[in-house]
């Protein structure tokens, strides 16, 4: 007791400033607090309510007689009191017990200021005989339900039980003593225990503690102590023990008996519980004083002492502990602040203290570190460096940890540092730089164990406590690869495994393993990032494994892998080619394929990857589809960059560009392959080009080194077989070639004269035809315009009955029943439709005319552009056009027959 410390962390305000109220004249016999205020029951029977000024608030007639006990309830805002009132017939008793509202008061215009009082209750009875009432106790359940219990001086314990403001209540009695004990000891103390929601009493006399298990039926009794204490000498916890105070010790019980003891000597005239503190005031029999003791149980110390007079009574409310005088004179006790209380303990250097005591008063997490931070700042300045960093650890999550890490980067104090760390990590609070300074430590400290035990360890989500990548980096660069790959495997960090394993480790089969144990699609990832390296390495092995992981992802996305291994992409993609399903993606691998076989960088096997590209540009655009498999005009221009005239003819074959077909034969002076050509795409009825002909003879006619008098004669005959070139154009063309005879053309030049002839003659022919014709209209024409016409028709040309009035006669020579022609009589219904069609073709070809387009390009296309020419003079298209008579042909005659 004498070697605890003492510090004021209390303080007494406004000394001798308060006292009990004036207005209140009668003596204190009780008191209690609650739902800030005071009730004082008197000698009088008044009770009044106190403010936290301790002034009158107001005061009320509570008993006739005398009020005894008092308990403010804390769910509801009731007043329980025990008092005497007059006594009424002989058999009842004066003690009441009464429950007033202190909500509702009594309506304006009543004697005086009261709350309403809700229920009166007798406590004695035929069944509960009266006795001198020793200790009172109220224990709220749940609501409205009470449980009250009555300690007497006979030693028993009345309780009643129920909703008291409506009497629906039970009654039953406690016996404490033994039956057979001779005399009986008072109920000194009462205090009610509550485990879950089955209510214990505990029962306190000079010569025993007992507990009461009160859901019992009868209720069960324990003895804990065979002794007691006496009056005022009792308290409850916050958990819920009872606490006896006797002159050698105060004594703690809980359910199983007593528990510690602290040996405090003196008379306890008063114990209390406030907050964490006890409370006690202990008469000193020497000296005749009582001493006001706050004692902290869990640092060790006492809190607050105080000389004081004869208390009567100790309650708290406010905040504050409250004492009442016997003289009426009231102490109001108050709890410093947690600063002021840790600046004292701060200059007295003691570190322990304040760290017991803010973390015993349940103080902010934030204040309780920097207390810590403190103490641990004293113990680094005294070099203790191991209690400092005990400190440190314990303000994890509130201090800043540069604030410590800086403290602790000295290379001799890495011990410390590698502990705190650690500690960060533990809680999850660690960051990558944090990560990276721990590992460092470890690799310095060449720790394995440690460094193991760190990047294999697990929460309780199995995640790493730590940033994988910051871990990965250092264990790499520390050389650690072991390690480093341990923590990307398990992290699911794939590129970073395979970035140990193969760019440090130059494990390449292991590698290539590692990817086809993943997923396709991760792989599919992995390999994109090192297959470069690998394919280069491993070049059969990586092929295989992506021909396998093509079966799921497109070949376009791994092309790039292959970007220094032109061959080993070519064997990738002709193996890969037939799982490509999408038509864009066929085209795209084809284009590749056909670079990498046309391409003379490359000169592995020229001949025979020409010989496959040839064969890619024939397979994959044959006869019955629609367009190519790949870009024709990427092939054209390979094709022509590296020479390779058999795929450049069967492209412009199959675009039909036949002249530039002409010309690679004509480039490399193949006369049989340029005849060979004609003859298959030169025939206008299998949709070929005539024209191809008249290149090839131009050709040979420019050919002045060699004789091509052969080839002449035979391109000839397909001329002359379809007449594809007049024979003045063919002599002027073969003019120009110096070496040629006349021998080579007689044969055509004579059988051209004699198509000409005939020709002639059968034009001639055809004129005296037309020029007889022509008289012949000009003599009807003449005969119309100067000669009448006779109608001599009997029948309409119509309906084809007898013609009668009234009657309409064509010049066309058909007559029609007046009836018979409706509204369209100005017309004859059977000639009208072929003259409309005369006007429409003549009409047509004046808009031909206009179109000179149509008629150049007929001249074009025409073997024989003069008769096009000819053709339009001889439809008067190209001349003047006539004026269209406004009358149809077999118009009206001016003589009409009406009847």
């Amino acid at each position: 007791m004498y070697q605890w410390r003492k510090f004021e962390f209390f303080e007494e305000k406004a000394p001798g400033k308060y006292a009990v109220p004036s207005e209140i004249e009668g003596k204190v016999q009780c008191c209690t607090s609650g739902r800030g205020k005071i009730a004082i029951g008197c000698n009088n029977g008044t009770v009044g309510l106190l403010d936290r000024n301790f002034k009158l608030s107001y005061a009320f007639q509570a008993h006739a007689t005398s009020v005894l006990f008092l308990q403010q309830l804390k769910q509801r805002n009731f007043l329980v009191t025990i008092g005497e009132d007059e006594r009424g017939p002989p058999q009842e008793s004066s003690i009441c017990l009464k429950i007033f509202d202190l909500d509702k008061m009594e309506p304006e215009g009543s004697s005086s200021t009261s709350p309403i009082c809700v229920q009166i209750l007798r406590i004695f009875t035929n069944q509960f005989p009266e006795a001198k009432i020793t200790s009172f106790l109220v224990l709220e359940e749940t609501s409205p339900i009470l449980l009250i219990s009555i300690g007497l001086e006979n030693g028993s314990v009345y309780c009643i039980r129920g909703d008291i403001a409506r009497e629906r209540i039970t009654r039953f009695r406690l016996m404490v003593e033994d039956a057979s004990d001779k005399a009986p000891c008072p109920i000194t103390a009462l205090g009610f225990r509550v485990e879950g929601n089955l209510p214990q009493l505990f029962s306190v006399t000079p010569f025993s503690v007992s507990l009461f298990d009160i859901q019992g039926q009868p209720p069960k009794r324990q003895t804990l102590d065979h002794i007691g204490c006496e009056l005022n000498s009792v308290a409850m916890n916050d958990r819920q023990d009872l606490i006896i105070g006797r002159p050698e010790a105060v004594y703690f019980y809980d359910t199983d008996g007593r528990g510690p003891c602290w040996a405090f000597e003196g008379e306890k005239k008063f114990l209390g519980w406030f907050r964490s503190y006890l409370l006690c005031i202990i008469s000193d029999q020497k000296t005749k004083k009582n001493t006001f003791n706050v004692y902290d149980l869990k640092n060790r110390l006492i809190a607050h002492t105080m000389v004081v007079g004869d208390v009567s009574h100790m309650i708290s409310e406010w905040g504050n502990i409250v004492l009442i005088m016997t003289d009426r004179k009231i102490s109001c006790v108050g709890e410093k602040d947690m600063e002021s209380k840790l600046d004292m303990l701060f200059k007295k250097n003691l570190y322990t203290v304040a760290v017991n005591l803010i973390q015993s008063q349940q103080a902010d997490p934030a204040a309780t570190a920097e207390v810590l931070r403190k103490y641990g700042d004293h113990l680094y300045s005294k070099q203790e460096f191991d209690e400092a960093m005990a400190q440190y650890i314990q303000t994890v999550g509130f201090l800043e940890p540069s604030y410590v890490i800086q403290k602790f980067l000295d290379a001799q104090r890495i011990h410390n540092l590698t502990n705190y760390l650690e500690n960060l990590h533990e809680k999850e609070l660690a960051s990558k730089d944090h990560t990276t300074l721990l590992l460092n430590c470890y690799t310095k400290l060449k720790d394995v164990e440690k460094l193991n035990k760190f990047i294999k360890s697990e929460d309780r989500a199995g995640e790493n406590k730590f940033d994988v990548e910051t871990a990965i980096r250092v264990c790499r660069a520390a050389g650690y690869h072991e390690h480093a790959m341990y923590v990307s495997k398990k992290a699911g960090k794939h590129e970073l495994f395979l970035k140990i394993l193969i760019e440090d480790l130059g494990r390449f089969d292991a590698g290539l393993e590692y990817i086809s144990s993943l997923k396709p699609a991760q792989g599919a990832i992995t390999i994109k990032e090192y297959g470069k390296i690998l394919v280069e390495r491993k070049p059969d092995e990586t092929i295989e494994l992506l021909v396998r992981l093509c079966s799921r992802n497109s070949i376009l996305d791994f092309v790039n892998i292959f970007v220094h291994s032109p061959l080993s992409l070519m064997i990738f993609l002709e193996k890969s080619y037939p799982d490509v399903k999408e038509e864009k993606s066929k085209i795209e691998v084809n284009n590749i394929l056909l670079e990498l076989y046309f391409s003379n960088n490359l000169e592995l096997n020229q001949d025979e990857r020409k010989r496959k590209g040839i064969n890619l540009l024939k397979r994959e655009w044959t006869s019955d589809m629609d367009q190519a498999m790949y870009d024709v005009d990427l092939a054209v221009i390979l094709c022509e960059m590296n020479g390779v005239r058999d795929g450049l003819l069967f492209l412009y074959e199959k675009l039909k560009l036949y002249k530039e077909v002409v010309a690679c034969f004509v480039q490399e002076r193949d006369r049989e392959g340029l005849i060979d050509c004609c003859k298959r795409l030169g025939d206008a009825s299998q949709g070929g080009d005539p024209s191809l002909w008249v290149e090839s003879l131009k050709y040979f006619a420019e050919v002045d080194d060699d004789d091509c008098s052969k080839e002449i004669k035979e391109v000839l005959k397909f001329i002359e077989k379809d007449d594809i070139l007049p024979p003045i154009v063919v002599l002027q063309m073969l003019a120009r070639n110096q070496r040629l005879t006349l021998s080579v053309v007689k044969d055509y030049i004579a059988r051209k004269l004699e198509q000409e002839s005939k020709l002639i003659e059968d034009d001639r022919q055809s004129i005296a035809e037309f020029q007889e014709e022509t008289e012949a209209m000009k003599k009807e024409i003449q005969d119309l315009r100067s000669n009448a016409r006779i109608f001599q028709i009997s029948k309409c040309a119509n309906c084809g009955f007898t013609l009668d009035l009234p009657a309409v006669h064509f010049m066309c020579m058909h007559s029609f029943h007046l009836h018979c022609l409706g509204d369209n009589e100005q017309e004859c219904p059977r000639c009208a439709p072929d003259y409309r069609s005369v006007l429409e073709t003549r009409k047509n070809l004046e808009q031909n005319a206009a179109d000179f387009e149509t008629f150049s390009q007929k001249v074009k296309n025409s073997k024989d552009g003069f008769s096009v020419v000819a053709d339009y003079f001889g439809k008067g298209i190209l001349s003047k056009a006539s004026q269209i008579p406004s009358e149809p042909s077999g118009s009206l005659v001016d003589s009409r027959f009406f009847s």
